[in-house]
């Protein structure tokens, strides 16, 4: 039997009825939510959903001025916005666990060349959408809100609603999340053959564009925290070129490497 015949008989005998597939899923599921419910729990008692909130809420803090507060207008949100802080948390610090039964679901019908594919990216994307938050809190924070108190009138007392910044702050935080994901979906669209390695090295001048264009939407109106999102993102994308050619050469399926070797 030669080598090819192997692979395509490696998954032979895996199979299993829809209901059990059904049934781990379920399993899967529940684990992922006790992970995320324990660690809430733990986030609870230590630190607590107020200092949470407080941690969060530091960058602005550090820009407002002496005396100034944060207020809550809601009834309900001194209470629900920790909450929310605290449940956010949680599910951050469980996406680990969670992910990594979501890849033990779906590991037992792929392939080795595909498992080769698949969980690099899913690691990657993991870590780069935590960088993305991480450089969005300790840097692009401080310069953003630096801005806004210096260009505010001084007849103007700065009291910024906790539900409006827990928002905002979601909002710059799925954006610099998202926006380090561009390795990943320049590695998926090349490695699926939906672009060429060629067509995105050419299309790099329209991408410089089109980032500083995002930047422009997503931040507020100040020149640093759309340089502090556009650059990355050109830089992720010479990146994303890069890896796309070390992917496609060393995930190929068997049959793919001896064609081309031939």
């Amino acid at each position: 039997m030669s080598e090819t015949q192997n692979k395509e008989d490696e998954l032979a005998g895996t199979e299993q009825p829809f209901v059990q597939h059904l049934m781990e899923l379920r399993d899967r599921l529940v684990k992922a939510m006790i992970a995320i419910g324990v660690v809430a729990a733990v986030l609870f008692f230590y630190p607590g959903p107020g200092q949470l909130y407080d941690l969060l809420a530091a960058p602005l803090v550090a820009h407002l001025p002496q005396g100034a507060t944060m207020i809550a207008t809601s009834v309900i949100s001194p209470f629900m916005v920790p909450l929310k802080i605290l449940l956010m948390t949680a599910f951050l610090i469980a996406l680990p666990f969670v992910l990594w039964q979501v890849w033990a679901f779906v590991a037992p019908g792929l392939y080795s060349h595909e498992k080769r594919l698949v969980l690099p990216l899913v690691v990657s994307s993991t870590v780069l959408f935590f960088i993305g938050v991480a450089f969005c809190y300790f840097f692009v924070f401080g310069q953003v809100f630096s801005f806004i108190q210096g260009f505010a009138p001084k007849s103007i007392t700065a009291a910024p609603d906790i539900e409006a910044y827990l928002g905002f702050v979601l909002t710059m935080f799925l954006a610099f999340g998202l926006a380090f994901e561009v390795p990943i979906a320049v590695v998926v669209l090349a490695r699926l053959g939906l672009v060429s390695v060629d067509k995105l090295k050419s299309f790099r001048g329209y991408f410089i564009v089109a980032a500083f264009v995002i930047a422009a939407i997503v931040t507020p109106p100040d020149v640093v925290s759309q340089l502090a999102l556009a650059v990355p993102m050109c830089l992720l994308y010479e990146i994303g070129i890069w890896a796309a050619q070390l992917f496609i050469r060393n995930t190929q399926a068997p049959e793919d490497t001896q064609e081309s070797a031939s």
